[in-house]
């Protein structure tokens, strides 16, 4: 297993890299000020830009759904990676070789021999393409073009044609420089007693793509009456390919799974194809295999483990199926997500749905999903003869076992109440046979090979736990990485210890959304916080943690807590010294954004995040160096004027017998005023 990257190389990588070239390749980008990006966010739907990209800290932050990061965490969710993919896929973009501790880095042998794969994929996937729009491509086409595809439609999935040939692609491949050894790895070609050939003739070709849209291997679809092989032939295992951990399509569906938090699984590559027109873009198929374990894992990666996604499995409504979905149910209890069953009520596939009936009809099945746990039970109860006792009794029990297993024990009385119904029993009967069911589960899918779970192990226990097979245990976390937190749309504040919080209405005023609790703090002035004054605040603090060599490091760094009102302010000022003040920033002003971001934490996160990415509210004509030195000098004219307030409430008590106590605290007075006269030089 490789080692972690060096922090440096990390360090330089985020150096090198403009965030806002990254973003741009998936966000129209707009300026929104100085030094600020803006558009529509790739994270959820919006109508008004409400995503934000500061190049300068290299930040992005949404104001809509709260999603920010840095350039790594982008890529991290746009493209599914790990962090160390990430880091990784921008390394290579810009040809930086990355260090590994220990010298524990891939394989560079290795890692070579599988570029060269990814280069001989994308020399063969050219060849099909150009194949297909020759003369012998054209009953190909004729194929395409009764499925429902037209020309104009092939780029978009990639669609080629293999010749009837012995020898096509294995001559063309030779020209461009790859030896028959590397041709045989690739799964391209077969070997007989005459030395190497195609494996794929006179068949339309699918190319199957990993989840960053590198080709690793084909699909092949028959269509000549005299090709004896099989209808549909894949590459086989290789380097690069392994059937059960790929889902065709996966390239085109991964924004939108991630966005909609809704995967839509089908049967075949048309299927796919049909469903994509029809503009169910999530839509994504297995490849010559059944729907399995390490499936799962790349669902669960997806969708993020989020219990309001949803897992939509369409099936043939014939026998094969029915066998289908309950496979799929084998695994069902190892989704957070919900799952449904889409089965169309004559029996078509989703391509041939498209074609009898249209783009609508495919949304339509989509949207009639029912809940898989539905159709498994109807399916299980239809196997007995409900007019007998006996076949009473076994679909009890038959639909008992499904039960146990539903993790939401609000719709526990729904499912029974219909299985009773569908039964012709006593609700009590039902609901006697699930907890036998419970206190002798059946192993589910994960399960197979290892003891049943016990009573306290069933799919509701397991739920809650941390680690799932969706999770990469092996990845090292990114130290910039934190734990989302979606904001309640009600605009009530996230609990803390248990206290509860809410919005601060004045916060609302200068576009800053902060909470704090409704306990008083000791320490908060009695007369209400200003606009002004919270405006000042926020603005100091976006200049220290946007442009912090604009700021007197030592000065600011001194500045009592006091000096901040609110208590959001408060904790990010907190959180700035805790990541060592301004004077760390000055030393490692590469780091200082991340450092930030770890100080912050989970809880404060965004709102640092949001204050990195906000544009500073500079007049025209006005530098963002002018603006900090007048911003800051504002607040610490707020500070002199708080500790002035002090000194005066103090000579006010002071005896009048103690002249000495009482000329140095005018003296005091004196001085801070002098320097308040200062600072409204500053100011102006």
């Amino acid at each position: 297993m490789a080692g972690l990257i060096k922090r440096e190389d990390i360090d330089e990588l985020r150096s090198r890299t403009r965030i806002d070239e990254v973003v741009g390749e998936f966000v129209t980008l707009k300026t929104a000020g100085i030094g600020s990006l803006k558009g529509l966010c790739p994270f959820h739907d919006e109508k008004t830009p409400s995503f934000h990209v500061r190049p300068q800290v290299g930040m992005y932050h949404c104001f809509g759904c709260g999603e920010s990061g840095d350039v790594f965490t982008f890529l991290q969710k746009v493209e599914q990676l790990s962090f160390v993919e990430a880091v990784e896929m921008l390394a290579g973009r810009i040809g930086m070789h990355l260090r590994y501790e220990d010298g524990k880095g891939p394989d560079r042998e290795q890692a070579s021999r599988r570029q060269r794969l990814l280069e001989m994929h994308e020399v063969a996937e050219r060849f099909f393409a150009a194949a297909l729009s020759e003369e012998a491509g054209q009953i190909a086409r004729d194929f395409l073009a009764a499925k429902g595809f037209p020309v104009g439609e092939h780029p978009r999935f990639g669609i080629g044609f293999a010749p009837k040939s012995w020898d096509a692609l294995t001559g063309h491949l030779r020209r461009a420089g790859f030896s028959d050894e590397e041709i045989l790895a690739a799964g391209l070609a077969s070997e007989g007693s005459r030395g190497i050939y195609d494996r794929f003739r006179g068949r339309v070709m699918w190319p199957i793509r990993d989840m960053t849209g590198r080709t690793i291997g084909f699909g092949a679809r028959r269509l000549f009456d005299d090709d004896q092989g099989p209808k549909y032939l894949n590459t086989p295992e290789t380097a690069l390919y392994h059937k059960n951990q790929v889902l065709y399509g996966l390239d085109l569906a991964k924004r939108d799974i991630a966005k909609t938090k809704r995967v839509v699984i089908v049967e075949g590559y048309t299927d796919v194809m049909a469903a994509q027109l029809s503009g169910v873009t999530q839509a994504v198929a297995t490849c010559g295999t059944a729907f399995g374990a390490e499936h799962v894992k790349i669902v669960r990666r997806l969708l993020g483990d989020d219990p309001s996604g949803q897992v939509i499995f369409t099936f043939d409504g014939d026998e094969a199926g029915q066998k289908a979905a309950l496979k799929a149910f084998e695994f069902e209890s190892e989704f957070t997500a919900q799952t449904f069953v889409a089965v169309e009520p004559s029996g078509l596939d989703p391509n041939d749905l498209r074609l009898e009936k249209g783009d609508a009809a495919i949304r339509e099945l989509i949207e009639g999903r029912k809940p898989l746990f539905e159709f498994v039970i109807t399916t299980a109860i239809a196997q007995f003869d409900l007019d007998t006792v006996e076949g009473r009794i076994a679909a009890v029990k038959a639909s008992a076992e499904v039960l146990a297993g539903i993790r939401d024990r609000n719709s526990l009385s729904h499912y029974h109440r219909f299985v009773a119904g569908r039964i012709g029993v006593d609700i009590d009967e039902v609901e006697a046979a699930v907890k036998t069911a419970r206190r002798h589960p059946r192993p589910t899918g994960s399960d197979r090979g290892r003891s049943a779970q016990g009573p306290g192990q069933t799919a509701g226990a397991r739920q809650g736990q941390g680690a799932g097979p969706g999770r990469d245990q092996a990845v090292p976390a990114h130290p910039g990485q934190r734990r989302e937190q979606a904001h309640p749309p009600n605009g009530e504040g996230r609990p803390t210890g248990g206290r509860r919080q809410q919005a601060s209405p004045a916060a609302d005023d200068v576009g800053i959304e902060y909470v704090y609790d409704e306990r008083p703090d000791v320490s908060d002035l009695s007369a209400p916080i200003t606009p002004t004054r919270l405006k000042t605040e926020k603005g100091a603090l976006m200049v220290a943690l946007q442009h912090p060599e604009f700021v007197n490091a030592k000065l600011f760094d001194s500045l009592s807590e006091k000096a901040f009102e609110h208590p959001g302010h408060r904790r990010i000022q907190a959180a700035l010294k805790q990541a060592g003040g301004l004077r760390a920033a000055a030393a490692a002003p590469g780091r200082w954004t991340e450092t930030v971001m770890e100080a912050a934490g989970d809880e404060l996160g965004p709102d640092v995040a949001r204050l990195l990415v906000t544009p500073l509210p500079v007049s025209e004509g006005v530098s963002a160096e002018k603006f900090a030195q007048g911003i800051v000098a504002k607040l610490f004219d707020y500070d002199l004027e708080r500790i002035a307030k002090e000194l005066h409430s103090r000579l006010q008590r002071q005896s009048s017998g103690d002249a000495e106590a009482q000329t140095a605290l005018l003296r005091q007075l004196q001085v801070l005023e002098q320097h308040r006269v200062r600072l409204r030089e500053l100011m102006t």
